[in-house]
């Protein structure tokens, strides 16, 4: 009587996998003007996702291992850098990116409390609140538009001798001046972290976002340009960076061995370090006060396949926008129109909209409008994270206290605040179809056009 084996019973599990991905995608229903969603953005998988994660099930290793090591050594090639380390989100790939800089390592080039970094306020707030968190004081300056990024003639007045970095996201996709930015941090010494998580795939004068900074982040939520779920990275070309920023990621602890494994250092039990004994364990030697931040095998799994999906993801968002670009540009007279950043080849996020000024309509009123024709809109993100409640928040208890604003403001930042109150964006992810492109640019011209015509007769 034949036994059957492990083997045989993972090969028949694949198989019943495969069956499953493909019934599922058999049975999409069609799209339905008006009646099926359309989201900002999504997942967009097949069967390799769905046999990765479920071979890593049954593996059972739990947190991070082989499928972690994978991805990290496939990334860091991909980017064509030393290392790419895994985090649980693109949030905590912000938080880590800037604690590295903290670090006692670095002597006097390290982020202190009270000194300052220049960033934007037209962006997400996870790529500011580490700067706040670690004791920093945020200095904010202006977007310009049609590109949304930051208007790079406010960096030397934002300058000042605490200034220590500059944290810049690409915005929806799109590169900021990357020359300029670095050649003014190059000009002041300053570190610059990259936030590539909306960016990933971007081309800046032919080269991919993300390799600029001294260190960048990357997202793999769902809505982002690859996924694991939740999940994200920290990117660096420097051994001595990776070492840190995975000290603080693992706990805060001097040892680098991967999980699982000992004394790859092989002085495990020969150290002496701080004010312990001497010999004292060095998986349990701490140089930093740190964080576990570590992706699990399971969401690394998924983020494999995604990988090998990402080039693809990056061809369709270059294309969805194009297409919105030129089917929307009869409507310039009422909406400014998103543009790339000169000398840039960006992989989309989404469509940013802005309502001009004198518009017979409202943000508001566009935005309503598509929602309930179901199509998702977002704003850009915090649109003016100065004005949000934590940060008003922030500034009143520092007064009440008698202490300094915890942030800097550079002018006026009406740029930033204009896209407060008139811009918003729909999705090019890699799941639109022609006919919900179709739709989407359908409904904006009906109710552009419309509240158009209903001004003239009015007047």
């Amino acid at each position: 009587m034949s036994t059957t084996t492990e083997q045989q019973l993972s090969e028949e599990i694949r198989q019943r996998v495969r069956a499953l991905v493909a019934l599922r995608q058999a049975s999409e229903p069609p799209f339905v003007p008006g009646e099926t969603p359309i989201r900002y953005a999504g997942r967009v998988y097949g069967t390799e996702e769905v046999e990765n994660l479920v071979e890593s099930a049954l593996e059972f290793w739990l947190t991070a291992g082989r499928w972690a090591e994978r991805l990290e050594k496939d990334l860091a090639s991909w980017y064509g850098l030393r290392s790419a380390s895994l985090v649980s989100s693109g949030s905590s790939a912000n938080l880590l990116a800037f604690a590295a800089l903290t670090s006692h390592v670095w002597g006097e080039r390290r982020i202190e409390p009270g000194d300052e970094v220049i960033t934007v306020a037209a962006g997400f707030p996870t790529t500011v609140a580490p700067i706040l968190q670690h004791g920093a004081v945020p200095v904010f300056v202006d977007v310009t538009l049609p590109t949304y990024n930051v208007d790079t003639s406010a960096l030397e007045e934002a300058l000042s001798p605490r200034t220590k970095a500059v944290v810049l996201a690409h915005t929806l996709g799109n590169p900021f001046d990357v020359d300029a930015v670095t050649a003014f941090c190059e000009r002041h010494g300053l570190w610059l972290v990259e936030d590539n998580c909306d960016a990933n795939g971007s081309l800046y004068q032919g080269r991919k976002t993300g390799t600029f900074g001294d260190v960048a982040t990357l997202s793999f939520y769902p809505p982002h340009h690859m996924t694991t779920g939740e999940g994200g990275a920290v990117l660096c070309d420097q051994p001595q960076l990776k070492r840190v920023l995975e000290s603080f990621r693992d706990w805060g602890r001097d040892c680098w061995c991967p999980s699982g494994k000992d004394d790859t250092c092989r002085r495990r039990f020969s150290r002496q370090l701080g004010d312990l004994p001497p010999g004292y364990d060095h998986k349990y030697t701490y140089s930093h006060l740190g964080y576990n931040l570590k992706m699990t095998d399971m969401q690394a799994s998924v983020g494999v396949a995604q990988l090998g999906r990402l080039e693809s993801f990056g061809r369709a968002r270059r294309d969805n926008w194009a297409w919105f670009r030129e089917a929307l540009a009869p409507l310039e007279e009422f909406l400014v129109l998103p543009e790339p950043t000169p000398g840039s080849d960006p992989s989309w996020f989404g469509f940013l909209l802005t309502v001009r000024e004198g518009a017979p309509f409202t943000r508001d009123q566009i935005v309503r409008h598509l929602e309930e024709h179901k199509i998702q809109t977002r704003m850009l993100f915090a649109g003016n994270l100065v004005r949000q409640p934590a940060m008003t928040m922030l500034a009143a208890q520092a007064a009440s206290g008698g202490r300094p604003t915890p942030f800097r403001v550079v002018g006026e930042l009406r740029n930033t605040d204009r896209i407060m109150n008139r811009s918003f964006w729909f999705g090019v992810y890699p799941g639109m179809t022609g006919a919900m492109r179709d739709y989407v640019a359908q409904t904006v011209t009906e109710v552009v056009r419309g509240s158009a015509a209903t001004k003239h007769a009015c007047a």
